[in-house]
């Protein structure tokens, strides 16, 4: 049987030790989705596996004659190659033995000795099943969108998405008996995503991957591999069961702890007002002991902090939220909008999908008066107030302010503790309210937005790409904030999962800037129209975070 272990490994970045003594075995036939809140070392310990980096002790062993196979991220390495080649070269020594064939038949003095070489490079070849190479290079391309017509270009010819995908079909090349995939969804349009998820729930060995796609974990693992307090614990199942799995075994351990809390607090009222009594200090004496016996589950909570989301409308939205008629707006000679219409009603939660990125954005810029269209008029109901979450905020943080302070002038309750408090739900605690704004992370900068977002009390709210820069514990709290949110909801999100349980209605704006308005969910969206699927192509930003 295929395996991969690490045995006592231990890494050491200066003095922290990112991970410690780590035992973990990786068999054939299952899909492990290695998850951990940010800079638990999640893409690093992949680096590990694939040989990449050195564990500062311990050791990685693979099943002896097994084949590795890892996702490259330099996208610029195989430039000067052809694509099929590329592909090809996932199989290092099918695509060596390739390249010493063409230059033996190529000799014009072809000796004995060539023909001795070439036919047992023959006899391993067609034991690699290497006939067949180009072929299933070019099914793999085919399989995630990449045109026959691109097979024979060069790599540099190719646009960056594109990239991705020979990159991904080099790593898949060859069955390979362990496969290592770091974000493999990046760049992919939803037809590619698809394709993978098919190929990955029937490839039949080993696979370890890294994502932040909650929806493509669900899909493709049978193990969830969890990096926490600098070791690895496996759970059978898929990222919700393990999310919720973990979720129910804390409250569990907290209630068996809260009777036995009680327990011993009863226990210690009694031996403090009686064994001072001489009739009852055999009594006391023996309570004492049971005391004693007690113990509490040490619960070791997780060291990832789930923030609380939760937006609360001032005021009830009225019938009348927003009509929209006619709005159009040409940038750069393009037509961004094109005589956009529609109406939204009090229950909508709207998601705006497919790849014209700048569309959606132009679009809540003039929703929020921060744009003008060149056409057409809209209209917010009486009863309404926006809360504008934007794509681009880096302006937002232009000043010296402190987080308390920047959220204060936000709030019509101006008190210091009230304001924390919207502060303290998005894990800002302590001290941190006295960070200055000049110094926050890309992940802390969205967390002060969404309290912002939060304190506003607005009952439509507008997000534009909230969850890049976020961890997945932050993205599910968004999530779960997003579906009580009792107002109206008009949102972008790269994230499937978000945009499926979310959204009750779905705008695209394709290109040349029509708009399509339908009511119903993402998945029969996509389903009810092919091209819609070929349009949700992006490019997508993430932290490096490990």
């Amino acid at each position: 049987m295929t395996m991969i272990s690490a045995n006592n490994i231990t890494l050491r970045v200066g003095k922290k030790a990112l991970f410690e003594d780590v035992n973990i075995k990786f068999t054939e036939g299952n899909c492990y989705g290695l998850i951990g809140a940010n800079g638990a070392g999640k893409s690093t310990f992949l680096k590990i596996l694939s040989g990449q980096l050195e564990p500062t002790n311990g050791e990685v062993v693979i099943t002896p004659g097994e084949r590795l196979s890892f996702l490259q991220q330099d996208h610029f390495k195989y430039d000067e190659f052809l694509v099929l080649d590329t592909v090809i070269m996932g199989n290092a020594r099918l695509y060596e033995i390739m390249k010493e064939k063409e230059v033996i038949y190529a000799k014009e003095d072809f000796t004995d000795e060539d023909g001795i070489r070439a036919s047992e490079l023959e006899a391993e070849f067609a034991a690699m099943d290497g006939w067949n190479a180009e072929s299933d290079a070019a099914n793999l391309l085919n399989g995630l969108g990449i045109a026959t017509d691109l097979h024979y270009k060069y790599l540099k010819d190719l646009t960056g998405a594109e990239k991705v995908k020979v990159l991904l079909a080099q790593a898949l090349f060859g069955n390979p008996d362990i496969l290592l995939l770091d974000e493999p969804t990046n760049h992919l349009d939803l037809d590619a995503i698809a394709w993978l998820e098919e190929f990955l729930i029937n490839f039949e060995n080993t696979v370890i991957v890294v994502s932040h796609d909650r929806y493509f974990l669900n899909k493709v693992c049978t193990q969830i591999a969890d990096i926490d307090y600098g070791k690895i614990q496996l759970y059978a199942g898929n990222y919700d069961f393990w999310y919720e799995s973990s979720q129910l075994l804390i409250r569990q351990m907290k209630e068996a702890n809260k009777k036995k809390e009680e327990k011993i607090k009863e226990l210690q009222e009694f031996i403090s007002r009686f064994s001072a009594n001489a009739s009852k200090s055999k009594q006391a004496t023996s309570r004492k002991r049971a005391l004693e016996k007690i113990q509490l589950d040490e619960i070791k909570p997780s060291s990832r902090k789930y923030p609380y989301i939760d937006f609360r409308p001032n005021r009830e939205i009225g019938n009348e939220v927003l009509s929209v008629e006619g709005l159009s707006k040409t940038i750069d000679g393009e037509k961004i909008l094109d005589n956009i219409t529609f109406t939204l009603n009090h229950d909508d939660k709207v998601a705006f999908v497919g790849g014209n990125e700048l569309a959606k954005t132009v679009l809540f810029k003039i929703l929020i008066g921060e744009m003008e269209p060149d056409e057409g008029t809209y209209k917010w109901g009486i009863t309404t107030s926006q809360a504008y979450f934007p794509k681009d905020f880096g302006g937002e943080f232009d000043n010296d302010y402190t987080i308390t302070e920047w959220l204060t002038q936000y709030s019509e309750n101006k008190d210091a503790t009230y304001v924390r408090g919207f502060l303290g739900r998005m894990l800002f605690g302590g001290e941190d309210g006295v960070k200055r704004l000049t110094v926050l992370s890309g992940g802390e900068k969205v967390r002060c937005l969404l309290s912002k977002m939060m304190i506003s009390g607005a009952n439509v709210l507008l997000f534009d790409e909230p969850t890049n820069h976020l961890d997945m514990e932050s993205i599910t709290a968004l999530n779960n904030g997003m579906i009580k949110f009792p107002g109206v909801l008009l949102f972008t999100s790269r994230d499937h999962q978000i945009v499926q349980t979310t959204a009750n209605r779905i705008m695209e704006i394709v290109p040349g800037g029509k708009l399509i308005d339908k009511i119903t969910t993402y998945d029969e969206y996509l389903e009810s129209d092919e091209m819609a699927r070929k349009r949700q192509t992006y490019t997508v930003e993430t932290d490096d975070e490990d």
